[in-house]
Order: C-alpha cells, then structure tokens, then sequence
C-alpha cells in the first residue's frame, strides 16, 4: 500500500512538473522578440505599442495575428512620448491589387476625404500599407493593413493621425 501512494504522488509530482516546464515556455515564446526585418514582413513595425497590439485584439479576433504583434511592439511607457502620433500618411497601394481590398477600397472612396493629411499613394505591386509621416513629411513607420476591414482604418488614423492644421 505504501509503494502505490508513493508512486502516486512520485507521479502527480511528474504532472506537476510537466504542466510548469509547459507554461513557462509559453509564457517565453509569447515574450519572444522578433527582428525588425521579420515584424516588418509580418507587416508590424517596431513602434507598435503593446497596448495597441491588445486593443488590435479586440478588433481582429484572430490569436497569431495578435501573438505576432506582440512579438513585435514595444513596452508602454507612463511618459507622454508613449502615445505616439504622426502628422500625416500615406496610404500606398498597389491600382491592380485593389479589387482583392473592397474595405480599403471602400475606405478611399467614402472616408478619406475625413483625413485630410492622408494621401492615396499608387505603386505598382505594393501591398495595401499605412506610411506614417513626421512633421517634416518624412517616413516614420510602416503598417500592413491587407486584412483591416475599414472601421479598423478609421480608428487607427483617428487615433494616430494629427487633425491637418488650418492653413
């Protein structure tokens, strides 16, 4: 009687052990940092806030999706530089390719005119992205948005972009 119960706990000790050595490299993998090269093949940038990739979450349901933006943002601050906006963009796209995109399509057509400071930008072969502009009007990021449906659009460029300035 003595061996069994020994046994027994020997092996729900093994389980235990198990179910640990499983969670943590879990919890590592989703830490897991990826290069900027890959995130940006990915079609995340290193700019990305986590708490974007959370409220990202919400919107496109979709767990390796949100896993990989994860893996590519960075850490929130508590300072003001932590909420980053740009003054402007260009949305880039390849004119072929637009048929493949009806809520990007439907985004130009019906909501643009809303963002004054966003430009439609059209390259041959490119896939649909946001470049994000400085003060300067110069490059600052990039982001993917082939699979954004148009709502998404919208409350990333209200979010991120700055009202245009009254000239």
């Amino acid at each position: 009687m003595r061996f069994v119960a020994m046994s027994a706990a020997r092996g729900y000790g093994l389980v235990v052990l198990a179910l640990a050595i499983v969670a943590s490299a879990s919890l590592a993998s989703s830490r897991e940092q990826l290069s900027a090269r890959q995130c940006e093949d990915l079609g995340f940038s290193g700019l990305a806030l986590c708490s974007d990739c959370n409220a990202f979450a919400e919107y496109v349901k979709d767990q390796e999706l949100v896993s990989d933006c994860l893996k590519c943002c960075t850490e929130d601050s508590d300072d003001e530089t932590s909420k980053i906006t740009y003054s402007g963009a260009l949305l880039e796209v390849c004119m072929r390719k637009l048929v493949f995109y009806p809520e990007i399509v439907g985004f130009i057509e019906e909501e643009k005119d809303k963002f004054p400071s966003v430009k439609v930008q059209y390259v041959f072969n490119s896939p649909p992205k946001l470049i994000m502009l400085d003060e300067d009007g110069q490059f600052k990021d990039t982001i993917r948005i082939d699979n954004w449906k148009r709502e998404h659009v919208l409350q990333f460029l209200r979010e991120k972009v700055k009202p245009a300035s009254p000239k």
